[in-house]
């Protein structure tokens, strides 16, 4: 890459720093929304096993 194809990025005004840091914020909240659904649905998962296979011991 020769240098004059890439130039620096100017920093971001108080109003667009705000706006990326919500951008990032509302991103990070979709993935801890994916992960908790995630995790419920294995933890009702299991505890569906864990009832069939009881009743299969106890039938």
């Amino acid at each position: 890459m020769r240098f004059y194809e890439f130039k620096p990025n100017k920093p971001l005004t108080p109003q667009q720093s705000r706006i990326a840091s919500l951008k990032r914020n509302a991103e990070i909240a979709k993935q801890a929304l994916a992960s908790e659904r995630k995790a419920q649905q294995i933890q009702k998962a299991q505890t569906t096993i864990k009832k069939l296979t009881a009743q299969k011991i106890a039938a």
